[in-house]
């Protein structure tokens, strides 16, 4: 099931700074990671955008919307909903604006809290397979590494 998010509702909820100057691609950083690990698609939305850099991007599995001055990521995220129509019911929005929860209760999408989503996050996060260079081996895979390299001189 993909996500909808109201991206700067999500920032302090993973201990981000919103007066980062790199808040926003911090927070797409996590998420990219996150969609790899889940396989999942995000849509992030991001209000304030300065004229220069509103508009939308595809990076990876993530599209960020970065929405203009004067327009809010919620009105962004509710048209989304309403484009959506009766495919919105495959989606979960992510917020926690209770106008928006209920708006995308009302086309029957999924609602998560950016506290709860934040969570997830993080769960998945600790959950997902270390990398090699990461991982420890354990002692018998140690002896048995030295057994079949002793030989070898």
């Amino acid at each position: 099931m993909p996500y909808l998010i109201d991206g700067h509702n999500l920032i302090p909820k993973l201990g981000l700074r919103l007066d980062s100057i790199d808040d926003e691609m911090e927070l797409i950083t996590i998420l990219q990671e996150f969609c790899r690990i889940e396989r999942k698609q995000i849509e992030v939305y991001f209000d304030g955008a300065p004229t220069p850099q509103a508009g939308t991007r595809k990076l990876g599995a993530v599209t960020a919307h970065f929405v203009p001055l004067g327009a809010t990521a919620d009105n962004a995220i509710r048209n989304r909903l309403k484009k959506l129509g009766r495919a919105a019911k495959n989606w979960t929005v992510v917020s926690s604006d209770r106008q928006v929860q209920t708006e995308a209760r009302a086309v029957h999408a999924r609602v998560i809290s950016s506290d709860s989503f934040a969570q997830l996050l993080k769960h998945a996060q600790d959950s997902a397979p270390k990398s090699a260079e990461d991982r420890k081996l354990s002692p018998k895979e140690v002896d048995d590494w030295l057994k079949l390299f002793k030989g070898r001189d």
